[in-house]
C-alpha cells in the first residue's frame, strides 16, 4: 500500500479508500462479517475509510463505528450529509439547520468524538454556499470535525466555494469526491484540473463503473436489486449508450490482459494512477471482492497500456451520461432552455 498526501492538509492517506456503501442493508447484512471486511482492509495497509449517514438509513455509518471501536486513531474517517435522512422536509440539504443535526446523528453512530472528513454529498442549488460553509467551519472549530470536503461539485462551483470560504474566512473545501472510471472520465475536462489549481485532495467513487468493469454486466443482464432498477438508464442493455460500454469493456479486457492483470486491477489503478486522484473509492460487499481490488494498490499502468485506454475510450468522454451525478444538476429543470 502507498500513502499520498491529502491535499494540502498535511494528513497522509492510503491510494485506496475503503467505501462502506454496501455495508448494511444495501449489501452484506451481516454486521460481523462487515466489520471482518473492514479489519481484513485496515490490515492490508488502507488507513482512510468513507461512508455516509444515507448509506443504509445509518446502519453503515453503525458498522463502521463498531468496527473502528479500537482502531479509531489509525484511520482517517469521512463520512457525508445532504440525502433526506426522514419525512421531514427539512432533514436533509445544506442548510445550517440540518448540519449541526446531520453531524450528531453521525458522531453518534460512528461512535467517535471527530470527524476527519465531513463531506457535503451534493451541492444544493438553493442553498447558498456561504451557509453551507459557515455551519461547516463553526464545526471544525468546536473540534467536532478537522477537515470538510465536497462530493460530486463541477469545476465553477468549485471555485465559488473556494472564494467563497477566503472571502468570509471560512474553511475550505479540502477534498472533492467525484465519480471516475474507465468509460466515466468527465472530470478531466474541468473538475481534476480544477481541485489540482486549489490543492484539493480528490476521493474518486465508483472506479469500476457500479459493476461494469468488474464482469457483472453482459449484454444479457438486467438490474434486479430495487436500487439498480431505479438507476435503469445505466443498465438498460439496449440503450445505445450501454452497447457503446459493453463494446469497450470488452476491448478493454484485451489491454488488461496483455498488461498481466485482471479488468478489475486495470480498472482500479487507472484512477489511482491519475496524478490528480488520491485515492479511489473501492466498495466491496464481500472478502473476495476485497482480495480481487487490493493488488490495484501496487499497480503503475505504463504509457502503452493508458495509451491503448485513449483509444478505446479517449480523455474527457462519458460514454453514458446517466453513469455520472452531474447531470441531474445541470438538466435540473429550472435551468433548462425550454
Amino acid at each position: 500500500m502507498q500513502y499520498r498526501p491529502l491535499g494540502r492538509t498535511g494528513v497522509q492517506v492510503s491510494n485506496l479508500c475503503l467505501g462502506t456503501m454496501m455495508f448494511g442493508a444495501w449489501g452484506e447484512p451481516d454486521h460481523a462479517e462487515s466489520i471482518r471486511i473492514i479489519h481484513a482492509a485496515l490490515d492490508a495497509g488502507i488507513n482512510f475509510v468513507d461512508t455516509a449517514d444515507i448509506y443504509s438509513a445509518g446502519e453503515s455509518e453503525e458498522i463502521v463505528g463498531k468496527a473502528l471501536k479500537d482502531r479509531r486513531d489509525d484511520v482517517v474517517l469521512a463520512t457525508k450529509f445532504f440525502m433526506p435522512m426522514g419525512e421531514d422536509v427539512n432533514a436533509g440539504g445544506t442548510s445550517r439547520r440540518w448540519i449541526v443535526r446531520a453531524v450528531e446523528d453521525s458522531l453518534r453512530r460512528l461512535q467517535t468524538d471527530h470527524i476527519d472528513l465531513y463531506q457535503v454529498h451534493r451541492p444544493h442549488p438553493d442553498t447558498d454556499v456561504e451557509e453551507t460553509l459557515g455551519a461547516l467551519t463553526d464545526l471544525v472549530r468546536q473540534g467536532k470535525v478537522r477537515y470538510i470536503g465536497s462530493s460530486s461539485y463541477s469545476g465553477s462551483q468549485i471555485v465559488e466555494a473556494q472564494v467563497a470560504a477566503r472571502d468570509n474566512n471560512f474553511e475550505r473545501f479540502r477534498t472533492e469526491q467525484p465519480p471516475y472510471s474507465l468509460l466515466v472520465r468527465g472530470i478531466e475536462l474541468d473538475v481534476l484540473p480544477t481541485v489540482q489549481r486549489h490543492g484539493m485532495g480528490t476521493l474518486s467513487y465508483s472506479p469500476l463503473a457500479g459493476g461494469w468493469l468488474s464482469g457483472s454486466w453482459t449484454a444479457d443482464s438486467s438490474p434486479t436489486s430495487p436500487a439498480r432498477q431505479r438507476l435503469a438508464a445505466r443498465f438498460d442493455m439496449s440503450l445505445p449508450e450501454n452497447q457503446a460500454k459493453l463494446a469497450a469493456v470488452e476491448q478493454l479486457a484485451e489491454v488488461a490482459t496483455d498488461a498481466g492483470l485482471t479488468m478489475i486491477e486495470l480498472a482500479i489503478a487507472f484512477a489511482a494512477n491519475h496524478p490528480g486522484i488520491t485515492a479511489p473509492i473501492i466498495g466491496p460487499r464481500t472478502m473476495e471482492q476485497l482480495e480481487s481490488q487490493l493488488p490495484a494498490a501496487d499497480v503503475v499502468l505504463d504509457t502503452a497500456t493508458l495509451d491503448r485506454i485513449d483509444e478505446i475510450v479517449k480523455p474527457g468522454v462519458v460514454l453514458n451520461p446517466a453513469d455520472t451525478s452531474y447531470g441531474e444538476q445541470v438538466l435540473a429543470p429550472e435551468l433548462r432552455r425550454r
